[in-house]
């Protein structure tokens, strides 16, 4: 895909916040410190789009960023942060049930995984609430510049393994750091909104 422009929009809590111009949204969700931030600006091409945080749990509301004025990137709070309070997380929980169950405009969940780890038990439930919704799911296995290539495809079938992966769900390899997996993704992004 050709970027023509990108642009942070809101940072939304409540329903009333969000975009109401009908555009539709690619929401990206992952546990706090798994790359999104990275990710959204490797594949916008900017370098500080997403702010990017040394500290987990950083993301605490949805940003929208809008693409070439045709559609949304939605980053979600990263979940399994555990410093974060229980109010917070119950209230979280709530504004995300609603985003993602309630939102004719979603067309995908663009799920990030660590390729460097196995899933965790907040990634297996991430992708049960997708499958149980029917919302379409892209799998990113990110950082795979810190696995050597020989050991790739044995982290491949661990994570269809732990998430129970249906085989019509893409899982792409990507790294911000060296681009890998860009193009890929943009495919399966463009399948997903009917471009």
């Amino acid at each position: 895909m050709k970027i023509r422009s990108a642009e942070f929009i809101i940072s939304a809590v409540h329903p009333a916040q969000w975009p109401k111009d009908g555009l539709p949204e690619i929401a990206l969700a992952g546990r706090s410190n798994v790359g999104k931030s990275s990710l959204i600006n490797r594949m916008l091409n900017r370098k500080n789009l997403a702010r990017t945080s040394q500290k987990p749990g950083k993301t605490q509301t949805l940003n929208f960023y809008r693409v070439n004025d045709a559609f949304y990137f939605v980053d979600v709070p990263g979940y399994g942060y555990a410093a974060v309070s229980k109010k917070d997380r119950a209230a979280w929980g709530k504004a995300l049930d609603d985003y993602f169950t309630n939102n004719e405009r979603l067309r995908a969940v663009v799920q990030l995984v660590d390729f460097r780890h196995p899933p965790t038990a907040n990634d297996v439930q991430m992708y049960e609430f997708l499958k149980y919704y029917q919302i379409p799911a892209i799998l990113v296995a990110t950082k795979s510049d810190k696995v050597p290539r020989g050991r790739q495809q044995k982290h491949v079938k661990i994570i269809k393994e732990t998430l129970r992966i249906e085989a019509d769900v893409p899982i792409v390899i990507f790294s911000s750091q060296t681009g890998a997996g860009k193009d890929e993704l943009w495919n399966e992004i463009e399948k997903r909104l009917g471009q």
